[in-house]
């Protein structure tokens, strides 16, 4: 179990990786980890990539994060396996890259590699959030996902030959690639709950969006330019915003702020902080049908906010397609329980255990 860091805060002990999930996130995950067997589907895919090559490459080009290399990063990752209840501290690796940039990769022994541009870019507590938003990656088992992501990529290499295979394949990606955007709302979210320090998490994300030099920028600014970017501009806007969005892997730094800022309204930051939240033991009980309910309302939440014109035309689809999207995925869990004939429960609640993924 991971020791009690010098600096104490808020312990969320057993906490589940559902607290701090947005619901799209979650509603997936949650029907991931109800699948009998996943683990062992994964494990199979996960062949595919060497795991313990990535580790040894970095074990070889970056520092290892210790007691005696970047103690207070060490500090830092220590204290947030702590707060988030980690029953291992994944090793850290600080790698020569002016590009600043963070990531957590692996599932069996996840691991995270921090860039020496985001340790220059980033203050005390900003790196404290910036820890905690990869050891989110981890507790919630970000790498199922991006395993497929990566062999959908190289599936889409191998069928361009086919007539409509690629655009099928595309089809997908560019699904997958809203659930990864998803997933680093998320993990902002667990960054701010492990550094416990909401305008250190905005300052952060501000910063990656205008370097180091805080003199010359305004946090109400930033916001205002996040209010903006989301209501702002006519059709054609609209197209032009939902062109550059749809290839990224993440959302843009003034949609996070704003995001990380109305979680923070909305109460449940402190609610989590005070110990109401959903704990592990209690994640084989989750319903797939209302995450999925749930994932359709914060679209059409957003939706509402939002004034948008292109937004306005199809606000109205995302409660029909939540309903469906549950029916379907109990179906499919109750057709894979099925199969497998009652065997292996535990294998499904694994998915979601801290240190099973990135």
């Amino acid at each position: 179990m991971a020791n009690s860091p010098d600096r104490v805060r808020v312990r969320l002990t057993d906490i589940s990786p559902r607290a701090y999930e947005h619901p799209a996130d979650r509603g997936a995950l949650v029907a991931l980890r109800s699948l009998t067997g996943f683990d062992t589907l994964v494990k199979s895919l996960f062949g595919r990539i060497n795991e313990r090559s990535l580790r040894l490459m970095f074990l070889s080009s970056a520092v290892r994060v210790s007691p005696t290399q970047f103690p207070e990063l060490h500090d830092y990752l220590r204290d947030a396996a702590y707060v988030l209840d980690l029953d291992e501290v994944p090793e850290l690796y600080v790698k020569m890259d002016p590009q600043p940039n963070a990531m957590a990769i692996g599932r069996k022994k996840p691991f995270i590699v921090m860039t020496t541009g985001l340790f220059d870019l980033f203050d005390a507590e900003e790196k404290r959030f910036v820890i905690g938003h990869e050891v989110g990656h981890v507790l919630s088992g970000h790498s199922v996902y991006r395993t497929i992501l990566l062999l959908l990529v190289w599936l889409s290499t191998k069928i361009m030959w086919i007539p409509l295979g690629a655009i099928a394949i595309q089809a997908i990606l560019a699904g997958l690639r809203e659930w990864q955007r998803k997933s680093e709302l998320s993990s902002d979210r667990a960054g701010l709950l492990t550094c416990q320090n909401p305008e250190a998490a905005k300052r952060a994300l501000m910063k990656l969006a205008g370097g180091s030099n805080l003199s010359q920028m305004n946090p109400d600014a930033f916001m205002e330019q996040a209010r903006e970017y989301e209501g702002g501009g006519d059709a054609v806007d609209s197209v032009l915003k939902l062109m550059t969005t749809v290839p990224q892997s993440h959302p843009f730094a003034v949609v996070r702020v704003a995001e990380l800022h109305r979680w923070i309204e909305s109460g449940e930051y402190q609610r989590i902080v005070d110990g109401e939240y959903p704990r592990r033991s209690t994640d084989r009980e989750a319903s797939v049908s209302e995450e999925a309910a749930n994932a359709a309302n914060s679209y059409r939440e957003g939706w509402n906010r939002s004034s948008d014109p292109l937004v306005k035309t199809i606000r109205d689809v995302a409660g029909g397609a939540g309903r469906a999207g549950g029916q379907f995925f109990d179906t499919v869990a109750d057709r894979w329980r099925g199969g497998q004939g009652g065997s292996g429960s535990d294998q499904g609640s694994q998915s979601g255990q801290s240190g099973n993924g990135n």
